[in-house]
Formats: C-alpha cells, sequence, structure tokens
C-alpha cells in the first residue's frame, strides 16, 4: 500500500490522543507520540506520509508483520460467525488454537490456559506454582521483564519495578548469567554457567528450600538485553528444580512462536519446564491473547480440585481465530526456518561487523530475528554509553542514536544501553538489509560520544 498523505486527519488524531489518552510508563505532559495511520507487512507509515521499517515488531509481536492477509480474513470469517463466548463452553477456535499451540510446546505441556497477554499469563503460572508446591516464594532474576500487573512487576529485575515494589509479593531475585557483564568474576561462559548456578542454589538453601514454588526465567531475556543463556544453564535450573521440588516456569512471551528460530527458545536448550508463558507472537498481536502451556503433573493437580482463577475473556474466539490462522501461517510459509535463515546467514554477520567498525558497540548477541546491541562508551572498560536508568540530558546520546535511525526511516528498540533488532520474523532479506544499513549509519552517531 502506497502512503496517502493527510496531515489534518494526523493533527485531528494526535489532538484526541493528547487530550483523552494515558500512555503507559511514560510521564504524560513529556512525550509526543506518532500519529499512525496505517501499516503492512514490515512497515508502517504516519500521516505525513513518512514510511518506517519497523525494526521493533511492535513490541515484538508481529511476528508475521502486519495485515497478513489470511489472518486478517480469519478475524473476520470468526466474527461473522460468533464474536464472543464465554470461556465454560467449548468452542471450535478455542479448542483448534490449544491444540495447535499444544502441538508445538516441547515434552508434555498439553494442556493450554488462555488469558489476554503475557502478564496475566505470569499471574496464572505463579498462581499454578504455588498451589501446586503449597509454598509462598517464588524466585526471578534480575535484568528480567515479565510484565506490568502486580505480581509481575514484582518479578521483574528492572527498574520499572521499584515504584511498584512493596517487597511483599513473595519474590526473591537472583542474578541470572550474561558473562558481559558477569556478577560471578567470570572469564569463560562455563566459568559463568557453573558460578550462576551455585549462586542460584545457593539462594535457595538460603530462602529455605521448602518455601519456594518457582523459579521464573525468561528462556531469553527480551527487553533486559536479550542474553542468551550459555550452554548448560537451563539445564542445570532444570536439574535443580528436580531436586528440591521447585516448579520451573519459563516466560516465552516475547520469545515464542518463531521469534529465536525456534517455535520455542527453549527448544534450543532441550529443556521441557513444568509451566510455560506464552502471549505475543501467538497471533501476532492481531487481537490480544496469551496463556501458560501446563505439564501433566501440573495439570494433574486441578484435575477434581478447581483452579481458582480465571478470565472473562479466557480464549475468546477472535483472538483464538487469528492464533489458529497466525500458526497456520507460520507453517505453511516457513516463517520458523526463514527467522533462523536469515538470523544466521544475514543478521548475526552484518552485525558482527559493525561491532568490529563501531566503537560504540560493545556486544552483539542473539538468535533468529532477536538479536541485541550493547552501546559502550568505552570498549576497554565496558563503560555503558549512558548511566544505569538514565533519562534526560543524560541519556542525550542514546535519544540522538534513536533519533537518528527514526531520520533513517527505521524505527528503533532502544532500551538503556542497547538497541534491539527485532524485525518480523517473516522479513525479506531486502527489507533487512535496508534497515542494517540504516543502523550502520546511526551507529556513527553513537560513536561520537565514545572514548574510542
Amino acid at each position: 500500500m502506497t502512503p496517502q498523505p493527510n496531515p489534518e486527519a494526523g493533527a485531528a488524531v494526535k489532538a484526541a490522543d493528547r487530550a483523552h489518552v494515558f500512555h503507559s510508563w511514560s510521564a504524560q505532559e513529556l512525550i509526543d507520540p506518532l500519529a499512525v495511520a496505517g501499516a503492512e507487512g514490515s512497515y508502517f507509515w504516519d500521516y505525513d506520509g513518512k514510511r518506517y521499517l519497523d525494526f521493533t515488531s511492535g513490541l515484538v509481536y508481529t511476528n508475521i508483520g502486519y495485515q497478513h492477509p489470511e489472518v486478517v480474513a480469519a478475524i473476520q470469517e470468526q466474527a461473522a460467525r460468533m464474536t464472543t463466548f464465554a470461556p465454560a463452553f467449548a468452542v471450535e477456535a478455542r479448542s483448534e488454537a490449544a491444540r495447535l499451540i499444544a502441538e508445538r510446546t516441547p515434552g508434555d505441556l498439553d494442556k493450554i490456559f488462555f488469558t489476554n497477554g503475557g502478564a496475566d499469563a505470569i499471574e496464572h503460572a505463579v498462581r499454578m506454582a504455588r498451589l501446586h508446591t503449597g509454598r509462598p516464594k517464588v524466585l526471578s532474576a534480575y535484568r528480567s521483564y515479565h510484565g506490568g500487573t502486580q505480581q509481575a512487576i514484582n518479578l521483574t529485575g528492572d527498574p520499572r519495578r521499584w515504584a511498584s515494589d512493596g517487597a511483599a509479593a513473595g519474590v526473591v531475585h537472583f542474578w541470572a548469567p550474561f558473562l558481559y557483564r558477569s556478577r560471578f568474576y567470570a572469564e569463560t561462559e562455563e566459568q559463568e554457567c557453573a558460578r550462576a548456578l551455585e549462586h542460584l542454589e545457593t539462594t535457595i538453601a538460603f530462602e529455605g528450600p521448602a518455601t519456594v514454588a518457582a523459579i521464573v526465567l525468561e528462556t531469553v531475556p527480551g527487553t533486559a538485553g536479550i542474553m542468551v543463556p550459555p550452554p548448560g544453564y537451563l539445564a542445570g535450573v532444570r536439574e535443580i528444580c528436580d531436586k528440591y521440588g521447585v516448579v520451573l516456569v519459563l516466560d516465552e512471551v516475547m520469545a515464542g512462536f518463531g521469534r529465536t528460530g525456534e517455535w520455542f527458545a527453549a527448544d534450543h536448550f532441550g529443556v521441557v519446564p513444568d509451566l510455560m508463558t506464552f502471549a505475543k507472537g501467538v497471533n501476532s498481536g492481531y487481537v490480544p491473547l496469551g496463556g501458560v502451556a501446563i505439564s501433566g503433573k501440573i495439570a494433574d493437580t486441578f484435575a477434581k480440585r478447581p483452579y481458582p482463577g480465571g478470565l472473562t475473556y479466557s480464549g475468546h474466539p477472535l483472538a483464538c481465530a487469528a492464533a489458529v490462522a497466525t500458526i497456520k501461517v507460520m507453517a505453511e510459509e516457513r516463517v520458523v526456518e526463514h527467522a533462523a535463515h536469515l538470523g544466521t546467514t544475514v543478521l548475526e554477520p552484518a552485525l558482527r561487523e559493525l561491532a568490529e567498525r563501531h566503537p560504540s558497540v560493545g556486544e552483539v548477541r542473539g538468535l533468529g530475528m532477536f538479536w541485541a546491541i550493547e552501546l559502550v562508551r568505552d570498549r576497554e572498560t565496558r563503560e555503558p554509553l549512558v548511566p544505569y536508568n538514565a533519562a534526560g540530558e543524560a541519556n542525550a546520546p542514546m535519544a540522538a542514536f534513536a533519533a537518528a535511525m527514526k531520520s533513517g526511516g527505521v524505527w528503533p528498540f532502544v532500551n538503556m544501553n542497547r538497541t534491539h533488532v527485532v524485525p518480523p520474523c517473516n522479513i525479506t532479506e531486502a527489507e533487512l538489509k535496508e534497515g542494517l544499513a540504516v543502523l550502520d549509519s546511526a551507529l556513527s552517531v553513537a560513536d561520537e560520544h565514545t572514548r574510542g
């Protein structure tokens, strides 16, 4: 679709937004939201007709891009047949979505509890773990994000938690492995893995194993920096959970449904959790949907004992119809394989080449269409480009970098000292190279703030 400029309509949209919309994670008077007129495939555009290549996939959820015709048609067909129905009934779209998801989840995660998104999926996974074990505490990692609802934000391990953390949610944080900024003085991935596992087991020992219900981990952390766990780490966590009777919850809200080049990131590591949360890519975000994939032993807990939880819109027919169509499109168009191929043959080599040429790049890391670039002021000391949780003038170098990306027609995903490269999983090779060329230019802006 060719964008048609309509600045008058854009001004009206912007005025209504500024008058009435309360935006998340924002100081309301300090933001200037872009008025978006339309989107298709890997692009969206504003009312002035300027087009942007979306290197954010929305919020890392449009895994098949915007407005895929088969998914749009499935939503329209479902709306014409049955727009909604209560969750206590068996509905075709809901049953089929659950079946297709269960076919792709690892191990025996064959029961699907549907939610409206990722945060409430985490809420219910934690509730299930506590009820299954009869224990109160939940462990989660620093450098993590699990959602904005009460339990989920307390599980989160970044500054977004601070304002809402009353230290009464039964959450204990620990350090997960991240060799580039190791908390364990490690020099190799093997050391980082072994020391991180020892730290986790010691944390459980000092908290009291009989009090710990679950460990909640993003399989590959998302907004915290896409730190791919070292070989053996997740298997080691699985062993620790089995040793102490702790439920392992893997959060695949961002990493799932093809993002890493596998249906689920857990498939890279051969690890089967007891509970796994999902959302976002399950239907490319076309209609809100999330869920918990449940193992046999957890499901058995509630075979004759009611599960005390639910949602009015659990398994909403429109959302589930979108999920059915999305999963079928991903299978038919080999989107997962495409993401793996482009990640290996185009994205990773290009990012590593950029890292060699730009002194502002400390490290690149990722899998499939799920990559992060760590930006630094000094490569030798690894001093971050801006201070942790910087804002205002202190964040000026990152703001300048983001502005350069947008000026070049690519919408970036920046967070603290990182930019994430997370385009749609079905992006074309030409589109990806277009975005990488703009990224190359924008990194020159970041280079101006380095000592390299």
